[in-house]
């Protein structure tokens, strides 16, 4: 039904008094504490209060257990964020790219993770229209108040501009913004006490912290339509040209909470109309969208959500249009380079080199066997050479996942968006082959060799990098002599100093205190022991500090007993903290 928008008496506007209360009455209900009870209260009541360590635990040791009891926490788990909200379903669906430290048990019950939702009363969305756009509500002649979608952030509406297109409009809710902010401070301190509860080994290879936080940078970017505006636009200038049969939807007005852009008459990829489209087309469409994501990547962006439901099929110019920019972001160029030299030594059979380019994108810790790290990468990659199209093991994304779960069980730290590029990878792959089964990923990949080629080797040896590699070698040739003669004259007047500083990293640090303590505690007890003993043995008829022999004795013991117990318990404590294997 449209919502038609009076124009005959432009200058009288509605009175949103009542829903501007309504929505100030929600925001003063999200606080800290309450939302802290609440998903205490609901992680309890789905039996989640300490399972979560022990399964990333579990998962980096290659230890998954059992399917059906993982199925069972995922169900409860997917439960939970539902109940939680927006913070917690989008969070479910960061996980569901951390087949890495979750089990896949896990991760397939996440992926079914209800992102929709009741849409909001229309009053709501008339308010924020009203509010943020220039024109307010006179910007549309009609706008449609059942939305196209309802999703837990946004949703999206039908609409007419005045003397315009018909446009679609995407509305961000009105307290998802203080939702995400005040639950994520929540979550922070779930992580650090989590971060607590894993071995020290992992616990020096996995920043639980940093992954909230970039969790939380890319859902603050999510809901910000202004940034989601800008990364349309970029992404319609820098790749339109070269992929002629896929585009983005033109944006044509955005603010922080409403974005209006092109209404796309068509259908999702996963549902068009078989013959609508030729075999020719279709191979167009798939041979396009895997080189746009490719050259993209290349470009230092990725697309973290480009599957079936994000992707329509323009009816009228039968182009593919990729409609949602939100879960995008940024990563290295380099790391890019990385893994398009991977996949180009796995299609040469090179595994070797395949598995040492791969340990370019880990940093080894003071837990690592870099002997069997390499040794495990390069059986990795072998499964992966002359697979077949369909095979399971015909997934680049699945292979940078398994890629960066051999690091974490060696102990490595990884780069955290490379989850996120996996994703992305994947759901590229499963559209392409959605939209032309016939033609062969890999051989779309190999047919655009050369341009990967040149981006990588433009990006060592252009302009920029040549006159930086001048610049520093002019400083070195023009400060040599001076160095040298710097270095003469210290060699000349025996003025060479040493100054070494021994500095343990935090896990050993922590080690050695408690160990420290422990002896502190054992030590006490005996000395108090010696001591009972010792005041008794001097009093054999007599009182010290008005007690006979026996009430010290029994005051010695009792106290020596009391540090043994508090000893035993600091023991057992620390071990209840490590997964038993």
């Amino acid at each position: 039904m449209h919502a038609s928008i009076e124009t005959a008496k432009p200058k009288q506007k509605r009175d949103f008094t009542a829903v501007s209360a309504a929505i100030e009455t929600e925001l003063a209900a999200i606080t800290a504490g309450r939302r802290r009870r609440k998903i205490m209260t609901t992680f309890v009541k789905n039996g989640l209060g300490v399972v979560f360590s022990d399964i990333i635990a579990h998962k980096l040791r290659g230890k998954e257990g059992d399917s059906t009891s993982l199925r069972q926490i995922g169900r409860r788990l997917r439960l939970a964020f539902e109940e939680l909200g927006p913070t917690f379903i989008k969070l479910g669906q960061v996980l569901v790219t951390r087949q890495d430290l979750l089990p896949e048990p896990i991760t397939l019950e996440l992926e079914r993770l209800l992102d929709r939702v009741p849409p909001i009363e229309f009053a709501k969305i008339e308010y924020i229209l009203e509010r943020e756009l220039p024109d307010g509500l006179e910007t549309f002649e009609w706008i449609e108040e059942t939305p196209l979608g309802s999703a837990s952030l946004a949703q999206v509406y039908k609409a007419k501009l005045k003397d315009g297109p018909v446009v679609a409009v995407k509305v961000v809710r009105p307290t998802v913004e203080k939702l995400f902010q005040t639950d994520i401070a929540v979550i922070k301190k779930m992580a650090a006490r989590l971060q607590k509860r894993l071995p020290p080994e992992l616990q020096a290879a996995l920043d639980l912290g940093g992954l909230v936080q970039d969790y939380y940078s890319s859902a603050m970017d999510e809901l910000d339509m202004t940034e989601e505006a800008r990364k349309m636009q970029e992404m319609k200038q820098k790749y339109e040209r070269r992929a002629e049969h896929v585009t983005v939807p033109h944006v044509y007005e955005a603010t922080k909470s409403v974005l209006i852009m092109e209404y796309i008459d068509g259908w999702l990829i996963k549902d068009f109309p078989v013959d609508f489209l030729t075999f020719e087309e279709r191979v167009n469409i798939m041979i396009d969208l895997v080189h746009h994501y490719v050259q993209m990547m290349l470009d230092g962006h990725y697309h973290a959500d480009a599957h079936g439901s994000n992707i329509m099929i323009d009816k009228r110019t039968k182009k593919a249009v990729i409609i949602d920019w939100g879960m995008t972001g940024r990563m290295d160029s380099v790391m890019a380079q990385i893994l398009m030299r991977v996949i180009l030594h796995i299609q040469l059979n090179q595994a070797e080199d395949a598995a040492e380019v791969f340990m370019e994108l880990m940093s080894p810790t003071i837990y690592t066997d870099v002997v069997k790290l390499k040794d495990e990468l390069r059986t990795l990659t072998l499964n992966y050479v002359s697979a077949h199209q369909g095979s399971s093991r015909y997934n680049y994304g699945r292979l940078v996942l398994e890629a960066t779960a051999i690091g974490l069980r060696n102990y490595c730290k990884v780069p955290n968006g490379l989850a996120l590029w996996a994703k992305g990878f994947s759901a590229t792959e499963g559209t392409a082959r959605w939209i032309c089964p016939e033609i062969s990923y890999g051989e779309v990949i190999e047919a655009y060799e050369i341009p990967i080629l040149k981006s990588i080797l433009g990006k060592r040896f252009n302009f920029r990098a040549n006159a930086s590699l001048v610049a520093e070698t002019a400083e070195l040739v023009a400060t040599l002599p001076r160095r040298f003669n710097k270095a003469l004259e210290t060699v000349a007047e025996n003025k060479w100093r040493l100054t070494v500083q021994l500095q343990t990293d935090p896990v050993t640090r922590n080690t050695l205190n408690q160990i420290a303590n422990r002896l502190a505690l054992s030590l006490l007890a005996f000395a108090i022991i010696v001591a009972t003993g010792l005041i008794v043995a001097s009093i054999p008829g007599g009182t010290f500090w008005g007690m006979d022999k026996t009430t010290i004795a029994n005051i010695g013991l009792a106290v020596s007993f009391l540090l043994v117990v508090f000893l035993g318990w600091r023991l057992f404590r620390t071990r209840k903290q490590r997964p038993r294997f």
